[in-house]
């Protein structure tokens, strides 16, 4: 099979935690051919769409004293070759968010894929439907106390009622522009300012969970089903358990509560074309749906001896057949 993976320039991706990587390795290694591009590399010919593709060859990481490495130089591209996508197998999305005016633009070409022919994963329209914070507000039952707003009286209510609480940015990825506040912060004025952009662009604002201390776990779920999960948490004096902020991650299980989260969500999650979703969860409440490039892959192999990049291009394998 052939295989696209439609990502940020590889040589800016580290393989011994991109998720991406991780999966590209495994259909390497099961024989699958693989070829990356990126958003710039899309065209639409005659109402198709088309991809400047460069086949990869990967070194696979090596996991040493509980480290993964890897050697230098570590993948090699071949020439440039203009292909329309509905001659490979499957195409991943995986560029890191935002997902702003070029990324969209870039869903739309893929719309133009025939599901017949070929995989798209994530589907296009899912992600345009699931903004990676609001897409959670469809689970009421799972979730924290939250809201969305760019009131800052609304705020300021709901804070005086839950005396501390996460701001959010609705774009971004891990754990950028996330702050903590707690009533009576006398920059409360200016950090509300500066996240709604003086009033003119929601956030999201999430009641604090005292277990964010104890991590902030994520769950790889594919096709709604959980396969794999890591607990990230907060090193020194950060509040955030993301790993592109230090995060230390730790072996954990899934426990049944989070079984019922991924069960609420399942049903949801296939029908929009999710396929391969991370979600964030801190004290059995679901605050984070992550669809667009949901990392965590070579954490969880590494701590429990798995290899779940395997599970999901085998998956994708046993679906196009």
């Amino acid at each position: 099979m052939k295989f696209v993976f439609i990502i940020d320039p590889i040589g800016k991706l580290d393989p011994t935690h991109d998720s991406s990587i991780a999966m590209m390795e495994s259909a390497q290694n099961l024989g699958h051919e693989v070829y990356v591009t990126s958003i710039n590399g899309l065209s639409v010919i005659n109402g198709k769409a088309y991809a400047h593709l460069q086949k990869v060859t990967m070194k696979p990481v090596i996991l040493v004293q509980n480290h993964w490495q890897i050697e230098e130089n570590w993948y090699s591209l071949e020439e440039l070759v203009f292909l329309p996508l509905e001659s490979c197998d499957a195409v991943f999305m995986r560029k890191d968010p935002p997902v702003n005016t070029p990324y969209l633009y870039a869903t739309y070409i893929l719309d133009l894929i025939d599901p017949r022919k070929t995989k798209v994963i994530n589907s296009p329209q899912g992600i345009r439907a699931a903004n990676e914070k609001m897409y959670a507000l469809q689970f009421p039952s799972v979730i924290p106390s939250t809201i969305v707003t760019q009131s800052k009286s609304v705020i300021a209510d709901f804070l005086a009622e839950k005396k501390a609480v996460i701001v959010k940015p609705l774009g971004g990825k891990a754990g950028e522009g996330i702050l903590f506040l707690k009533q009576g912060d006398r920059n409360f004025n200016s950090l509300i300012e500066i996240s709604t952009k003086q009033g003119q662009e929601p956030i999201m604002v999430q009641e604090y969970l005292p277990a964010a201390q104890e991590g902030d776990k994520r769950i790889i779920l594919l096709n709604g089903m959980p396969i794999g999960a890591v607990n990230r948490i907060p090193t020194g004096k950060e509040f955030r358990g993301n790993m592109a902020v230090g995060g230390r991650v730790e072996n954990t299980q899934i426990t049944e509560k989070e079984i019922t989260i991924c069960e609420t969500l399942a049903p949801k999650l296939i029908e929009d074309g999710l396929f391969f979703v991370g979600i964030d969860v801190i004290g059995g409440y679901l605050t984070e749906v992550n669809v667009t490039s949901p990392t965590g892959i070579r954490e969880i192999d590494r701590l429990n001896n798995v290899n779940l990049g395997e599970q999901v291009i085998k998956a994708v394998y046993l679906q196009g057949r």
